[in-house]
């Protein structure tokens, strides 16, 4: 059993909410031929995101992205790495331009969404899967090519939020129960 694959199973057992996604990520993990951490499985593949909180815990970092033209958690593709903590750790620091940046190994939320045909690219699914990263002592970020913005929010106001993206809702909820 792949460290994925048990992190999946660990995942589904402490959120059974999510339990029928997970179930749905590791099937992903079961189709022979391409490989799901690339993104030229057009079918679908996997994705790496995280939930990047202030050393205090109390903001996460949010890319108003480029191509989405929406306020997002950060993250990106795995290209071909099956450690999806690495990919999201990864991600994190080349979108923020942050240091000291830590990740943590559990699965911290599941995400499946449809990304719109663009260019010669066709629609697809992305099976998110996001990581914890913690901030270290300083904050100043950098915006990337990838984002028109960057900003920390409160996330209890995200929380708060009904109008809210869903998943982003979803993930300050699940912060705030686990802090």
């Amino acid at each position: 059993m792949s460290t994925l694959e048990h992190a999946l199973q660990v995942f589904a057992g402490q959120y059974p909410e999510q339990a029928e996604l997970a179930a749905e990520y590791l099937a992903l993990l079961q189709i022979e031929g391409q490989n799901p951490f690339c993104r030229s499985r057009l079918a679908g593949h996997f994705t790496a995101s995280c939930w990047l909180v202030s050393a205090d815990g109390k903001r996460v970092l949010l890319t108003h992205h480029r191509k989405l033209q929406r306020w997002l958690q950060l993250g990106g593709h795995a290209d071909g790495d099956s450690d999806l903590a690495a990919a999201a750790l990864r991600e994190a620091e080349e979108e923020s331009g942050l240091t000291g940046l830590v990740v943590l190994p559990a699965i911290f939320d599941l995400d499946k969404h449809w990304i719109p045909e663009r260019g010669d690219v066709p629609g697809h699914w992305h099976y998110d899967v996001r990581y914890v990263v913690r901030a270290g002592k300083s904050e100043d970020f950098v915006v990337s090519e990838e984002s028109l913005a960057l900003a920390w929010r409160d996330i209890a106001a995200l929380a708060a939020d009904e109008s809210g993206d869903a998943s982003l809702v979803r993930m300050a909820r699940r912060w705030l129960r686990r802090s």
